[in-house]
């Protein structure tokens, strides 16, 4: 394995999700400071992790090799988490008015419906040529 293969790997698989734990962990804290009437913390740790999975699954398509995990990873992404994210749309459509992390959970919730589709389709012609 060459130095470039080894960085790329350790980006895809290590970097990039301890990034996002480390950010997830900051806005349960910042929420916690703000005093924020029942946190969304459950559903903005389920949004992190399945954003974090399309992001992964995007950059193992465009500079990894594809993998077991990755095809776990997708068979969530199409099957389990349109699921999850409807039911956190659903849950926050009426309390997003609480807090903008409320109503950033209800706008990422909702925007996946979108965002996956499009990645999706993204993928298969890059994963075509």
């Amino acid at each position: 394995m060459t130095a470039k293969e080894i960085i790329i790997a350790l980006m895809i698989h290590l970097i990039i999700p301890i990034l996002g734990l480390f950010y997830f962990l900051r806005l349960k804290n910042q929420m916690k400071n703000e005093n924020i009437e029942n946190p969304p913390v459950k559903e903005l740790f389920l949004i992190f992790a399945t954003y974090g999975g399309l992001l992964l699954v995007l950059l193992t398509t465009l500079l990894w090799k594809w993998s077991g995990l990755a095809s776990l990873g997708i068979f969530y992404l199409i099957f389990g988490a349109p699921i999850v994210m409807g039911i956190i749309s659903n849950k926050y459509k009426h309390s997003r008015m609480i807090s903008k992390y409320h109503n950033c959970v209800f706008i990422t919730g909702i925007s996946y419906f979108a965002i996956a589709p499009i990645t999706f389709f993204i993928l298969f012609l890059v994963s075509k040529n």
